[in-house]
C-alpha cells in the first residue's frame, strides 16, 4: 500500500537559478546548493529535489507539483514583492482550495495552496434535537 509520496526531483540545466528561486519560495536547503549537482529541499515533512541536466536534455509540460502552505496570499504577496511573476493571484478553486501557479526557471509549473474552509452542511440524519 502507497502511504505518500516522499520527495519529487525535478531537472534543471542551471543549478544556481534553480536554487535561488526554490530559496526565495520559502523552501529550507537541506542539501547541496548552487554549485552541486544535486540538491534537496524541505516540503513539510518530504522533499524537493533538483538535479542537474544536460543543455542538450529537453522537457515539455509534464503536470505540476502542488504544496500546500498556510498562507496562500501571503506566500504570493511576498513573492511578488521580491520580483517573481506567478501566472495569477490567488483564487477559491470549486474543489475546496485556494490556489495559484508559478513557473520556476527550468519551466516546471508549481502550486501553492491552502484547503478552504468549506461550510458545514447539517447532519439530518442526528436525531438528538
Amino acid at each position: 500500500m502507497i502511504t505518500g509520496i516522499g520527495a519529487v526531483t525535478l531537472a534543471t540545466h542551471d543549478m544556481a537559478p534553480a536554487v535561488r528561486f526554490y530559496r526565495s519560495l520559502g523552501f529550507e536547503l537541506l542539501y547541496g546548493g548552487e554549485d552541486a549537482s544535486f540538491s534537496s529541499f524541505r516540503a513539510g515533512p518530504n522533499f524537493l529535489n533538483l538535479i542537474v541536466q544536460p543543455a542538450a536534455r529537453a522537457w515539455s509540460w509534464w503536470g505540476r507539483a502542488i504544496f500546500y502552505d498556510d498562507d496562500v496570499d501571503g506566500l504570493y504577496a511576498r513573492l511578488v514583492a521580491a520580483g517573481l511573476r506567478p501566472e495569477a493571484p490567488p483564487r477559491n478553486a470549486e474543489w475546496g482550495e485556494r490556489f495559484f501557479h508559478i513557473t520556476d526557471p527550468d519551466g516546471h509549473e508549481l502550486s501553492f495552496a491552502s484547503p478552504l474552509q468549506l461550510p458545514r452542511t447539517p447532519d439530518l440524519t442526528d436525531q438528538s434535537c
